[in-house]
Parts: structure tokens; C-alpha cells; sequence
């Protein structure tokens, strides 16, 4: 990804097959996410979390989002703390 827009740059984008394959089932685009995550909507976290990424964002630390995609499955976006990287992977996967 060359540009983007959002609070931070994805770095390298990646998604796991796991993921992958959860997203097409449930007819759900990876970069709906994504772009929610990089504009800081850090999906169904709780409160706390939602605080410790905003405070990371901040900072230069890890960020994660979590998103329900179907009653059975969630899917995390975690980018890294130096920005080079930003994955799409099941919990199960982390």
C-alpha cells in the first residue's frame, strides 16, 4: 500500500490465509477493516483497550483493533510499534 488515509501508515499489509478465507466467507472486505483501523475505530475493543491505543497511537506503540465479522468470528488488525508492518490474522492465529 502506497498511500493511505488515516491517523498512522499500515506499513507492509499482510493477512493471514486464516483470515483471509474467514473475510470471503462472510463476504466481507479485508480493506473495509483496515481503513477502520488505520482511522483509529479500533472495532470492538473494550474501553480500556480502546484508551491503551489511543495512548499508544501517541506514544509509537503497538496498535490492535478486533472487528466481529459473524456471530462465530472475529478477526485482529495489530500494527507494529515501528510502523513497518500492519497484519490481518483470526485470534486463534496470534
Amino acid at each position: 500500500m502506497t498511500t493511505h488515509r488515516g491517523l498512522f501508515g499500515p506499513g507492509q499489509t499482510v493477512i493471514t490465509p486464516g483470515a483471509l478465507e474467514a473475510l470471503l466467507e462472510t463476504q466481507h472486505h479485508p480493506g473495509e477493516y483496515l481503513q477502520r483501523h488505520l482511522s483509529g475505530d479500533w472495532g470492538d475493543l473494550c474501553i480500556e483497550d480502546q484508551q491503551e491505543n489511543q495512548l499508544s497511537l501517541q506514544q509509537g506503540l503497538r496498535l490492535m483493533s478486533a472487528y466481529v465479522i459473524s456471530s462465530t468470528q472475529k478477526i485482529w488488525i495489530i500494527t507494529e510499534a515501528d510502523r513497518s508492518a500492519t497484519t490481518v490474522l483470526l485470534p486463534e492465529e496470534y
